[in-house]
């Protein structure tokens, strides 16, 4: 993630963390787990083949476990409070209006059937359904940098319903089931009464098909980019209600060909480089659901360059993903474009958090230490985040405060 940083850098971060770690000592009654967690977050930071209990004492010098086992399973502290406090710092250092909160779900693969909300169910990482935790997270996204700043833990039905279950794994006798989508509201919601200063909310079809998170963002005169599903229902372009013709959003794949308009743009750069696809847009009414005041809805159609599909005919095509975009009416297809890209620094932050720090190598069971390691994981990657927009561009001066935004009173106060 730092190439090419000097010694003396290493040294100075070295010191901000310490800085950091201590800044947080108020999550504790007592001084030895303050000591303690600010070992845990070095030890997530530093070069060890895996995180778990046992590696990160050993780093520490600990003879046994038991003192960073504590930490998450029995010590007296509030993930939450941390949570707020990563938000916060985030904010401060890499706070902008223009902003996006984008959200995605990533899955920790567990055995057996005791760690909380383990169950059978779909794996984003591999593609087919796999006995594993699957945890909401919320990206903050901008020119600066990106990272997580807020995480939900997905309970299936199967927990909800069995409260002796629940009980056992540390589950909070309040806490009720939730989709996916819910879960997310809520984490836009917590966002939204910190007055953290964003514009955008991005995310892909799996939260973007459900009614109630768009019908949130409306409330709110929010704008987003949701991929959405070929089915969405559409009552035609404004002005024409029930378009015989436009029913339903693949029905405008029809009329791209015939008219025949793609553009070739970038949505942002991958690590293969750009990353190029067509793309077309219409102005659409989705079928009983008005956008905000001034607001206008789009739907935008993004082409593969070359064919990567297989229809049902057996021959390969290229593929179509379609985005429902909801944007003050003045918003440009240009600025769309550019912003649907933004999507994918939340993968990059799901890589990152289990790459680096070890999000999905907890060795806990029960409701508190999993949210206690997951906002641990979400520190030490904040602190990279900022310590990586601080860096300056190559052949150029370190500027003091560089990567962070001078004024966030201009912050959308969407609350």
């Amino acid at each position: 993630m730092m190439l090419g940083v000097t010694a003396e850098q290493i040294a100075e971060w070295d010191a901000e963390l310490s800085v950091l770690t201590g800044s947080l000592g108020f999550l504790f009654n007592r001084p030895e787990p303050r000591l303690v967690f600010a070992q845990f977050i070095e030890g997530l930071l530093a070069e060890l083949p895996r995180k778990n209990g046992w590696t990160l004492s050993e780093r520490a010098g600990h003879v046994t476990a038991d003192r960073m086992q504590w930490l998450l399973n029995g010590s007296v502290w509030e993930a939450d409070r941390l949570r707020d406090a990563v938000r916060d710092y985030v904010v401060e250092h890499l706070g902008h209006a223009d902003a996006s909160l984008v959200i995605d779900d990533t899955q920790a693969q567990k055995k057996g059937t005791k760690s909380v909300g383990v169950a059978f169910q779909h794996c984003g990482l591999t593609g087919d359904v796999r006995n594993c935790q699957t945890m909401v997270m919320l990206t903050y996204a901008t020119a600066a940098g990106h990272t997580f700043i807020d995480r939900r833990l997905y309970l299936p039905e199967e927990w909800t319903d069995d409260r002796e279950r629940c009980r056992q794994a540390g589950v909070p006798d309040e806490v009720a089931f939730a989709t996916k989508p819910e879960l997310a509201i809520d984490m836009l919601e917590q966002a939204v009464a910190a007055r953290v200063p964003f514009t955008w909310v991005l995310a892909d079809a799996g939260y973007g098909r459900d009614p109630q998170l768009r019908a949130w963002c409306h409330e709110q005169a929010v704008p987003y980019i949701l991929g959405v599903p070929v089915d969405l229902p559409l009552d035609g372009p404004p002005g024409k209600p029930r378009h015989p013709a436009v029913k339903r959003a693949d029905d405008l794949l029809h009329c791209a060909k015939v008219r025949n308009q793609w553009e070739r743009r970038s949505c942002g750069e991958g690590s293969k480089g750009e990353r190029l696809y067509d793309w077309t847009a219409f102005a659409v009414s989705v079928k009983d659901e008005a956008p905000a005041e001034d607001f206008t809805h789009w739907l935008v159609l993004r082409r593969s360059l070359h064919p990567n599909r297989r229809g049902k005919d057996g021959q390969l095509h290229r593929e179509i993903a379609y985005f429902l975009v909801h944007a003050p009416a003045d918003t440009t297809i240009s600025q769309i474009i550019a912003r649907a890209g933004g999507r994918w620094q939340i993968e990059d932050d799901n890589e990152i958090n289990k790459q680096l720090v070890g999000l999905a190598q907890y060795q806990v069971r029960k409701w508190t230490p999993w949210h206690r390691h997951v906002t641990a994981c979400m520190l030490a990657t904040a602190f990279l985040a900022v310590q990586h927009a601080a860096l300056p561009e190559p052949d150029q001066d370190p500027a003091p405060d560089q990567g962070k935004d001078q004024d966030t009173s201009e912050s959308r106060a969407t609350g």
